[in-house]
């Protein structure tokens, strides 16, 4: 018997020493690349370094507070982004889920279907946002020539009422189908056992997606709104390349406002560092809150 406890206690040993050494590099990586510049950047938030001179003065928060009243380019990427990330996480949450349902209720299609929705995700977002661009500058003109298309025969990236628009397009046009597939892989695990009992219970089709099919794909709903709301805080390269903030200051986001601000606008690095750090601080508050709520949910439902 003491024989067998030893042997049980080495083996747990043993597996306990390899699942660190499988999270170990990961765990490294981490640190390295992403916990010691975090902590960098908190630190240089309360400087005037410039990025270049080894040297430089400790100025408290003044930084932070010159972003909250004497920055209205700032403010303004703020609100700008908020209105981008609300738009996002509503239509692409439900456009996802609702395709994820028509193409899982279609089974012989179903592979097809996934694979054409899903496939904009596997081309850049910079490369989409050319592409888009183009079709813009180029193709849209070219369809407004057709009165049916009058609509068209506008700006939608130099208008800056419209080029909100073209950004929400080309964002949705790439993200929609992973979040799809998240969708339709959680429906893939809903019992057909609940269903057909609903059915015979007289329930319509309103009624079994709002009292069996949500409920069972809560943890869905949680990781796509997570990934949604992460995502739309931190956008960058899409703006950057399809209206590089512009028209002015119009489409500028707290990603791209904060890169001006290091790289742009006389090297101010702690400046940019103290933008930085409450872009951060927004969206791990407004994670933490949105983690909170559906997770409760998930326990509800």
């Amino acid at each position: 018997m003491k024989e067998a406890a030893t042997k049980k206690k080495l083996k747990t040993k043993s597996n306990h020493l390899s699942l660190i050494l499988f999270v170990l590099p990961a765990f490294a990586f981490y640190f390295v690349f992403l916990f010691i510049p975090t902590i960098g950047a908190g630190v240089y938030s309360f400087t005037d370094w410039n990025g270049l001179n080894p040297t430089f003065n400790f100025v408290g928060f003044s930084n932070y507070i010159e972003a909250f009243s004497d920055d209205p380019a700032f403010r303004h990427s703020f609100w700008f982004t908020l209105r981008y990330t609300i738009f996002m996480f509503v239509i692409q949450n439900v456009a996802a889920l609702l395709l994820a349902l028509l193409i899982e209720s279609r089974m012989k299609s179903k592979g097809f279907f996934r694979t054409i929705f899903f496939m904009p995700n596997m081309i850049s977002l910079i490369i989409s946002s050319l592409m888009f661009s183009f079709i813009f500058t180029n193709v849209f003109p070219e369809l407004s020539k057709q009165a049916i298309f009058s609509i068209l025969d506008q700006s939608w990236i130099g208008d800056a009422s419209v080029s909100f628009y073209s950004i929400l397009i080309v964002s949705l046009w790439q993200g929609i189908g992973y979040m799809m597939v998240i969708y339709m892989a959680a429906l893939q695990g809903v019992p057909k056992q609940l269903k057909e009992a609903s059915m015979i219970d007289g329930a319509n089709v309103f009624q079994r997606l709002r009292h069996v099919v949500i409920p069972m794909i809560m943890h869905a709903i949680t990781i796509c709104s997570f990934l949604t709301l992460n995502g739309a805080f931190k956008v960058f390269d899409v703006v950057y390349a399809l209206t590089q903030g512009g028209p002015g200051t119009s489409t500028q986001v707290m990603a791209l406002n904060i890169y001006e601000e290091a790289f742009s606008n006389n090297f101010r690095f702690g400046y940019a560092n103290a933008k930085a750090m409450i872009l951060f601080l927004v969206v791990l508050i407004i994670t933490l809150i949105q983690v909170s709520i559906l997770k409760r949910k998930e326990v509800e439902a």
